[in-house]
């Protein structure tokens, strides 16, 4: 009677022994040996090779459990690939090492990742022939690629020879990597200082791991993907840049959440020489907020050209066009029609934080009307105010979210934003740019750093300095 093989667990191939089966007569089917219960019968034993066997298994199993978790942790497209390097070194014994990603789909991004590899010693390896190609076999198809002695195989490309020498690495070894979607996505390969190669169970490892870290590395390039489209698209729906007027300078900084938010901000020449100054945005995030303002910004450029002398014109204006178009979906805006050659200011908001003036002798909030967002008014009652603004002052409209961003209650994030501004030097109240980098930096410090997905708006600061 033949014996069915042992199920493979966990895609490991072990073959493991059959444990040998006696059978021993006893006076009761039901009892132990010599007459114990069956609750005290003693364990049976294994063969000391199959035990051996079945404890490398567990341990196998282990690692690549614990370095799966690890690899499951990784948020970013660089994470997944750094750490897909670091634990392909483990389990094939090698130092160092590359992962060359180019998505079969053509649709990039392309990107290069070394362990204990600087970035010239990736370039050099990228002058390599088929060096960071996907491996392939005699046929083609993708496989694994062994150089085991690289100084002494005929085969080998002598600039691969050279680079190696070059580098202190003596073999390499190379694999495919592959997802379900979008496919091939390029190679990874490791380096030994040695000549040498993995054994069975080493490459039998890696390649169970990179069964999941392969996929794991398409959906962080699926998710890089679409971030990208988002930012591109934001980008897209902001001024490329602000425009040069006689008698002011300009300046902006813009942070995007991390879940797309939907703040703008526009600088537009206007006739006679006058500069409209906006910034305003949706209340929620996301692609379709996104959509929202960029239909935001252009019906609010559009009242600017005709009717920007009046800016509560131009907010109540809009206020009707988001009624008619974007029902049940709330904006704030502040609008600002600036005369440089006069040095004044006509501003009008609909539930936007105030502009700060800044100067050498104050550093005061425009005191603009309370008014409810856009589409959120039974009638528009809020009035324009008129700021008038000496040589040197500069006018900072920014976005609700630099308020927000500091975790605070409104009224100390007003202070906070008034204390930055009043710990300015001449110097940097004198330049735009060092200004709002010296105000962003000081309100949020950790604007720089990875943001949490639920808390992190939009930050937008955009200064009108009149010289």
């Amino acid at each position: 009677m033949s014996t069915s093989p042992p199920p493979k667990v966990a895609g490991i191939h072990q073959a493991f022994a059959t444990v040998p089966q006696t059978a021993a007569p006893v006076d009761d089917d039901r009892a132990g040996p010599r007459g114990l219960p069956p609750g005290n019968r003693p364990a049976a034993r294994l063969p000391g090779g199959t035990q051996d066997q079945l404890a490398s298994w567990m341990s196998d199993l282990t690692t690549l459990h614990a370095l799966s978790e690890r690899l499951g942790r990784t948020r970013t497209l660089t994470d997944a690939l750094d750490e897909t390097l670091r634990a392909g070194a483990g389990l094939v014994g090698a130092r160092r090492g590359l992962v060359s990603l180019r998505p079969a789909d053509g649709l990039g991004p392309e990107r290069l990742a070394g362990l204990g590899l600087g970035r010239a010693d990736l370039g050099h390896l990228e002058t390599v022939p088929s060096g960071l190609e996907v491996p392939r076999d005699a046929r083609g198809e993708p496989a694994e690629v062994v150089h085991r002695d690289i100084a002494r195989e005929d085969a080998v490309h002598p600039r691969h020879r050279e680079v190696a020498a070059r580098l202190g690495f003596a073999a390499s070894y190379a694999v495919p990597l592959t997802a379900e979607a979008p496919g091939p996505l390029g190679a990874a390969v490791w380096l030994y200082d040695k000549p040498g190669q993995p054994d069975a169970r080493q490459r039998h490892l890696l390649a169970l791991y990179l069964r999941q870290a392969a996929q794991h590395i398409a959906n962080r390039l699926e998710l890089s993907r679409a971030t990208s489209a988002v930012r591109a698209v934001h980008e897209g729906l902001l001024p490329g840049r602000l425009p040069f007027l006689p008698g002011v300078a300009l300046a902006v900084r813009h942070h995007t959440g991390p879940r797309g938010g939907g703040d703008f901000y526009d600088a537009l020449a206007l006739p006679d020489s006058a500069l409209g100054l906006a910034v305003g945005g949706t209340l929620d995030a996301g692609p379709t907020a996104l959509a929202a303002m960029g239909r935001l910004r252009a019906g609010l450029r559009a009242y600017a050209v005709m009717e920007g002398e009046d800016p509560v014109a131009v907010l109540s204006d809009l206020e009707l066009l988001l009624r008619l178009t974007e029902p049940g979906r709330p904006a704030t805006a502040v609008f600002g029609y600036a005369e440089p050659a006069a040095r004044r200011i006509v501003l009008a908001s609909a539930g936007h934080p105030p502009p700060l003036v800044i100067g050498a002798g104050r550093v005061d909030f425009a005191e603009t009307a309370l008014s409810a967002p856009l589409n959120m008014l039974a009638c528009w009652e809020a009035p324009s105010v008129q700021v008038r603004v000496d040589q040197g002052e500069t006018v900072l409209l920014y976005s609700d979210g630099l308020l927000h961003r500091t975790g605070q209650p409104l009224d100390l994030a007003f202070t906070r934003l008034r204390d930055a501004a009043l710990s300015t030097t001449p110097a940097d109240r004198a330049d735009p740019e060092a200004l709002v980098d010296h105000i962003l930096h000081t309100v949020l410090p950790d604007i720089d750093a990875p943001a949490s997905a639920d808390s992190a708006e939009d930050v937008v600061l955009l200064a009108a300095r009149f010289v």
